[in-house]
């Protein structure tokens, strides 16, 4: 599965973990494209997550993501998450098209 979260408040960012306001869609990882809707124009943040075992969380060992993870922006990734203002985009009314890089570490 792929898990994602659209959040536009970075307190709750990377995970969306508590955003009352976040949109979250879980679909197949086969899946090419999502499509959020009811989202209001702003500025948001969107994170990915291959959930290879479906628990629905990013499984970790020592802080190195096990799983594939993607974040808007395609931001390179060193050391934890990158910074809410590093990933975010202005979405508007309609369509906005964002292509998403998943990245592997081990």
């Amino acid at each position: 599965m792929i898990q994602a979260c659209l959040s536009r408040n970075a307190k709750y960012f990377p995970d969306c973990k508590g955003d009352p306001a976040a949109l979250l869609l879980s679909v197949p990882a086969t899946t090419r494209e999502l499509r959020f809707n009811g989202y209001a124009p702003g500025r948001y943040a969107l994170t990915l997550f291959h959930d290879e075992n479906s628990n629905q969380r990013l499984d970790a060992m020592l802080g190195i993501p096990q799983e594939g993870f993607g974040f808007s922006r395609n931001p390179v990734v060193r050391f934890g998450a990158p910074k809410f203002h590093k990933v975010s985009i202005d979405l508007v009314s309609g369509a906005t098209h964002q292509t998403v890089r998943m990245q592997y570490i081990l």
